[in-house]
C-alpha cells in the first residue's frame, strides 16, 4: 500500500508515534511517504532500517502579500504532488489541524486517496477549542474518512467538545519495549547520581500542563528526607521559571537540565522514578516509556493516564490528584524506600507495556482502519 503520513516533526508525542508507524509499515513491505517541513526528529535514527521509507519535504513561499506563513496551503500541495506521482491510496494526518485540513484539501484537488485522521489531544483540547480554530477542527475531523484518538479519554471528551457523532476507533500510542527496557550499566548511572542517591526523571515539553514547577517541588520534598537527585529533559516556555524556583528552593545543585535529550531511553533505563504531574495529557507517552524501562510513574490521575499507567496491582505507577504534590512526594518516598515494592511495580509497569503497547498490535489496528478505507 502507498501511504502517506502529515505530522508534526518535534519531539512530541504525536510525531514520535507517527515516524515509528511508518517505519514499522514500511517493514511490513508498505511504501511510506513522510509529508513534513523538516525530516521528522525520530525518522533519521530509524531510517535505513529498511527500504520503503520516504520523506518529502513541505516547501515555503514568500511574497510580501502573504504576511503569516501559508502552512495548510503548502502542505496540500505537496501531499497533491506526492499523491498524484506515487498513487497514494491512504494520507494519514496526526493532528485535525494543520494536517487534516491539508489532506483533505490535497483529496480535493486530486480526488484521490482515503484520509485518516488520528487526535492525539491538543489538537482538540487546546488548539481546536480555541475559538481562531474551534469550526475548522470539527471540520477537519467531521470530513476525514475515518477517525481515532489515542485513548478512550479522548474519543469521548471529542465528541462532547464538538457535538459530534461519528465513530472513532481508539487505537493507544504504542512502544518499542526492545529498544526502551531496564539499563542496569552501574557507569552510566554513576554519570548522573552517586548510588546511595536515588534517581528521578521528567521528560517534557515544558509548557505549562506539564507542571514542571511541581515536579521540582515534589523533588524538593524527597530530597529533604533522603539523597536524591533529579534529570530534567526538554526544553520550551516554563524552563527558566522551573530553573529559579529550584533555585529558591535550594535544590538546584541537585538537578541537571538535560535540555533536548536524543537517547531518552538510556537515561529512563537507569532511574529510580519517573514523574509526570501534568494537568492535562491525553494519553501520556512518556509515561509508557519509562514502564517499558520498569520504571514506576508518579502521575496525576488525569485524562488518558489511567488507561496507560493503571491502577491497582497491574498499575505501573501511582495515580495522585493534579496539583497535589504533598501527596506525590509522599508516595514518592514510600515508594523509594521500599525497593522491593518499587521493582515489582517496575516489572508490572513493564509487562503491561508488552501486552497493551506493542507495536505489531497497534500497527494491526492501523492496518484494520486502513483495509476497510480502501477495500471498497
Amino acid at each position: 500500500m502507498e501511504i502517506a503520513i502529515l505530522c508534526h516533526v518535534s519531539a512530541g508525542g504525536s510525531g514520535v508515534v507517527a515516524t515509528e508507524l511508518g517505519v514499522a509499515l514500511a517493514a511490513l513491505g508498505h511504501q511510506v511517504h513522510f509529508i513534513a517541513q523538516q525530516q521528522p526528529f525520530r525518522l533519521p535514527s530509524l531510517r535505513g532500517q529498511g527500504q520503503g521509507i520516504y520523506f518529502h519535504q513541505v516547501g515555503s513561499y514568500a511574497y510580501p502579500l502573504f504576511e503569516t506563513p501559508l502552512t495548510v496551503l503548502n502542505e496540500a500541495n505537496a501531499l497533491a504532488s506526492v499523491i498524484l506521482e506515487h498513487g497514494i491510496e491512504l494520507s494519514h494526518a496526526h493532528y485535525a489541524i494543520p494536517h487534516a485540513s491539508s489532506a483533505l484539501m490535497a483529496k480535493d484537488i486530486t480526488r484521490r486517496s482515503k484520509v485518516l485522521t488520528t487526535l492525539h489531544g491538543t489538537d482538540v483540547t487546546l488548539v481546536g477549542l480555541d475559538p481562531a480554530f474551534r469550526h475548522s477542527t470539527r471540520y477537519a475531523i467531521e470530513h476525514s474518512d475515518a477517525v481515532t484518538a489515542v485513548s478512550h479519554f479522548l474519543a469521548r471528551q471529542t465528541l462532547e467538545m464538538f457535538h459530534l457523532d461519528l465513530p472513532i476507533s481508539v487505537i493507544p500510542n504504542m512502544v518499542d519495549t526492545k529498544r526502551f527496557r531496564p539499563n542496569r550499566s552501574a557507569n552510566l548511572r554513576q554519570r548522573f547520581a552517586d548510588p546511595e542517591q536515588a534517581l528521578l526523571v521528567h521528560i517534557s515539553n515544558f509548557r505549562a500542563v506539564k507542571r514542571t514547577e511541581d515536579v521540582v517541588q515534589v523533588f524538593a520534598r524527597v530530597a529533604s528526607q533522603q539523597p536524591a537527585r533529579l534529570l530534567m529533559i526538554g526544553d520550551g516556555p516554563e524552563h527558566d521559571p522551573t530553573m529559579e524556583l529550584a533555585e529558591r528552593l535550594g535544590v538546584s545543585g541537585q538537578i541537571q537540565f538535560l535540555g533536548s535529550f536524543p537517547s531518552v531511553e538510556e537515561v529512563l533505563g537507569i532511574a529510580d522514578l519517573f514523574l509526570l504531574p501534568s494537568s492535562q495529557e491525553s494519553f501520556g507517552l512518556v509515561a509508557l516509556e519509562a514502564m517499558s524501562c520498569e520504571v514506576p510513574v508518579i502521575a496525576s490521575r488525569v485524562g488518558g493516564l489511567p488507561e496507560v499507567v493503571g491502577e491497582g496491582r497491574e498499575a505501573g505507577g501511582i495515580l495522585c490528584p493534579v496539583r497535589d504534590v504533598d501527596t506525590m512526594a509522599d508516595r514518592a518516598i514510600t515508594l523509594l524506600a521500599d525497593r522491593e515494592r518499587r521493582q515489582a511495580m517496575g516489572r508490572a509497569g513493564r509487562q503491561r507495556a508488552r501486552k497493551l503497547f506493542r507495536p505489531d498490535r497497534v500497527v494491526s489496528g492501523y492496518l484494520q482502519v486502513y483495509s476497510s478505507l480502501t477495500s471498497g
